[in-house]
């Protein structure tokens, strides 16, 4: 039985803002730079400037200085909130978590990051594989060779660190979605490749589909914050260099509190599904073993704890991080686990605190 399957050649979506192309970005030209093969997506060249909605724009600056917003969304929610509060508090102002005057002064350093690409989507990207019929069950996952994304506007979203609806959004009702289209996204840019030495299980396109550098400043302590509802990382003096709004247990999971540290880093994990731990399971359930993916339960990343089956992960439910419960565990998603996956090495303390 064929498991993958790959979307037609394009698709439609809906939207409300009309992205511009430059007469000279012939479709010749685009179609060449889709099909070399890379992950890359080139630039197009627009005819008119966007406009820059400024809470989009400020979130699309946080997430590349490491502050992440969770989905880039242009809405003002409470992981925007606490992206603002630890790029004020990183640098020494006023944490007001409101994109203020001494904030937005403080952004101009950043005056060059624009809001939006137009991009041109590389064949090699729009390929897959991907798993159209996703199923939910854990049995019917352990039959597929990879937990891999439902479709290409899945995968677009989780690149560009943002939703499906807020690509639609972002373009119009006729914008057809496949290899050689032209599509405006939030201003993710694009990261190398590993070298081959480095890239055991195929973590370099594993960064590269999640628009992820590889090289990342080292983190030498976490802390989990209940409170805020945020996992921070700091460097060897103390500093705050990225901020990352989690999901943290609930009332029959409770963060395990305390100062645990790092054992292990998984990249592209197999999961190991015991029904067992889950109180929400069936116990007539057998457990699975489920092979690596962007949709399987822990993501693209499993950050093993010193305490026996709690790890910090990465999730197949991004816009949920933050509005949801987990088991006990912390959840990012997956661009933020894969970034902080990065930062950190067999060791690092990892403070969990209400």
């Amino acid at each position: 039985m064929k498991i993958f399957a790959c979307l037609p050649a394009f698709i439609l979506i809906a939207g409300c803002n009309s992205p511009s192309e430059s007469p000279n970005d012939k479709p010749a030209e685009r179609a060449a730079a889709a099909d070399s093969g890379t992950l890359r997506f080139t630039d197009a060249k627009a005819t008119t400037p966007f406009a820059e909605p400024p809470v989009l724009r400020a979130q699309v600056i946080l997430a590349q200085l490491g502050f992440s917003p969770g989905v880039i969304d242009g809405k003002e929610g409470q992981s925007y909130v606490a992206a603002l509060r630890g790029f004020q508090a990183a640098h020494d102002l006023d944490e007001s978590g409101k994109l203020d005057d001494a904030t937005l002064a403080k952004m101009q350093q950043w005056n060059n990051v624009a809001a939006m690409r137009l991009v041109v989507i590389p064949a090699a990207f729009a390929a897959g594989p991907f798993v159209p019929d996703f199923p939910d069950d854990a049995a019917d996952q352990a039959k597929l060779p990879a937990l891999g994304y439902r479709n290409l506007m899945e995968a677009l979203a989780e690149r560009f660190h943002t939703t499906p609806e807020t690509i639609v959004a972002l373009n119009t009702p006729e914008t057809p979605v496949g290899a050689g289209k032209v599509l405006r996204v939030p201003n993710i840019p694009d990261v190398d490749p590993l070298a081959p030495a480095d890239d055991a299980r195929g973590w370099g396109a594993t960064l590269q589909k999640l628009g992820v550098a590889a090289t990342q400043p080292a983190a030498d302590k976490l802390v989990v914050d209940k409170s805020e509802g945020v996992l921070k990382a700091y460097d060897a003096d103390g500093k705050l260099i990225a901020l990352f709004p989690a999901t943290m247990g609930s009332h029959r999971d409770p963060l395990p509190i305390g100062t645990w540290k790092i054992q292990g880093v998984s990249r592209n994990p197999d999961f190991h599904y015991n029904p067992k731990l889950f109180w929400d399971v069936s116990e007539n359930k057998e457990a699975q073993l489920l092979q690596p993916g962007p949709n399987g339960p822990v993501g693209v990343v499993w950050l093993d704890l010193n305490k026996p089956h709690y790890g910090i992960h990465g999730t197949n439910e991004p816009h949920t991080i933050g509005r949801a419960e987990s088991h006990g565990c912390v959840r990012l998603t997956n661009w933020d686990a894969a970034r902080l996956a990065q930062m950190v090495k067999p060791g690092t303390a990892a403070v969990f605190q209400n």
